[in-house]
């Protein structure tokens, strides 16, 4: 396949600071490109998985059950796609991959990624984030930091605040 189906790379945000991306993005359903490394579509990649260099991306409305959880355990990344910003079932996909199934690689959201949404994205489990092309790096990066406190048990905090609060003052 032309590799020319391929998104450019860009910078994104991982582990909260700027990187460059070394892996192309396709959306195209058949034909690997010949570009390594590469995230292809789930299903090309169920059919060339063992091929190294490819990782999935996931629809939103991907159901990630034991044996696809158990299938996504060997990619070196697992992205989600978030075809637009209202759309949160990507969300959802993240928390499910490393809450239920204990995935430990990368999971990277892609597509209509907005600063804004950036700080939950993080909670919920994901620790790549390319943003949509008219996003800003500097304003991302700020977005990151704009909360010192989180109310609420998440991915990255297992407790809540008044948990938190109960056993630095030895009631819990």
């Amino acid at each position: 396949m032309p590799d020319r189906h391929l998104e450019p790379t860009r910078t994104l945000i991982k582990l909260g600071q700027p990187e460059q991306d070394e892996w192309a993005l396709s959306r195209v359903e058949e034909g690997l490109p010949s570009r390594r490394p590469v995230i292809v579509p789930l299903a090309l990649w169920r059919e060339h998985g063992e091929e190294p260099g490819l990782a999935p991306w996931l629809t939103s409305d991907t159901e990630i059950d034991a044996p696809l959880a158990a299938e996504l355990s060997r990619a070196p990344l697992v992205a989600i796609d978030f075809p637009a910003f209202t759309d949160g079932r990507g969300y959802t996909l993240a928390r499910l991959l490393r809450e239920r199934h204990a995935y430990r690689g990368e999971i990277r959201a892609i597509g209509d990624v907005l600063v804004d949404q950036l700080y939950y994205m993080t909670r919920c489990g994901f620790d790549a984030l390319a943003l949509r092309e008219d996003q800003h790096l500097e304003d991302a990066l700020r977005a990151l930091g704009a909360f010192s406190v989180s109310y609420q048990p998440a991915v990255d905090q297992s407790e809540a605040l008044f948990e938190r609060r109960l056993r630095e003052n030895g009631q819990a």
